[in-house]
């Protein structure tokens, strides 16, 4: 199995734990556990998903940021997770930045982070960024 931190996607947050981003249906190796943020193809592995519409933001904040702090607790405990969309990058890039926030950088600081370390198109709308102001 190939070392998790060189697979394609794979970021570290700033607090140190290892997320891979990628898009649903895209050929990967396995992971312990993904969030899915879309409707499509579900991975083979355990999973959860959080409803979250297309250039949006999740239809309930507490499910998402509760998901989002099981992701982060399983990544920091050395599992391999992921989190994955349709395109895999606005709402998956949000998801990313949020995880940051909850790493404790500001929104501003955590879309920057995730621009850089994962993609320049992350956080695609205003109202993505609007609701990392939210994730606490």
């Amino acid at each position: 199995m190939a070392d998790w931190a060189q697979e394609r996607g794979v970021v570290r947050l700033p607090g140190g734990a290892l997320v891979r981003g990628r898009r649903l249906g895209q050929a990967t190796s396995s992971a312990d556990f993904a969030l899915v943020l879309a409707e499509g193809p579900r991975p083979p592995w355990p999973h959860r998903r959080v409803r979250w519409p297309d250039y949006w933001v999740p239809t309930s904040t507490a499910d998402a940021l509760d998901a989002l702090r099981e992701l982060r607790r399983r990544a920091a405990a050395g599992e391999r997770v992921e989190v994955a969309c349709r395109g895999g990058v606005g709402r998956t890039g949000t998801a990313l930045a949020a995880l940051a926030v909850l790493d404790g950088l500001d929104p501003a600081a955590a879309v920057h982070w995730v621009r850089s370390a994962y993609s320049r198109r992350a956080v695609e709308t205003p109202w993505q960024r609007w609701w990392l102001r939210r994730v606490r």
